[in-house]
């Protein structure tokens, strides 16, 4: 059964939420963080799904505009967001393909890394949700 559009939209919200994690896990988001983000978005996640949302646009936008949200409003707690994204998965798990997951590995990994100081807690994070698609 294919997943319903409101469905598709909250997975892409849930991503945003993710990535927001990761960026805020050492409790600073650099502007490249979100810019390396709305590369891969543009890039990457706008190619796997035609979904629009309520605006006619792309759903995968939803990712930029959740992760942005967060950041403008200051939200700090990078763990609610990740254990968010987690509950989403586990109350969805058909739509974690393996294309899907190597694509959020990838994602996460890239916004961990797009600082030039590699940081211990972004990283740490990226390899925790790497061991939770695995399950």
């Amino acid at each position: 059964m294919k997943p319903s559009q409101n469905t598709i939209i909250s997975f892409y919200e849930n991503l945003g939420k993710l990535f927001f994690a990761i960026a805020a896990a050492d409790n600073v988001v650099e502007e490249v963080e979100f810019n390396v983000l709305k590369e891969i978005v543009k890039n990457k996640w706008t190619k796997i799904d035609p979904t629009d949302d309520d605006f006619h646009s792309d759903a995968a936008y939803q990712i930029e505009t959740v992760f942005d949200w967060l950041n403008n409003e200051s939200f700090s707690n990078s763990e609610t967001c990740y254990n968010e994204f987690i509950d989403f998965k586990k109350e969805h798990p058909s739509l974690f393909t393996e294309d899907i997951k190597s694509l959020i590995i990838k994602t996460a990994t890239k916004i961990a890394a797009s600082v030039a100081d590699l940081n211990k807690s972004e990283l740490m994070l990226v390899a925790k949700l790497s061991l939770e698609l695995k399950k």
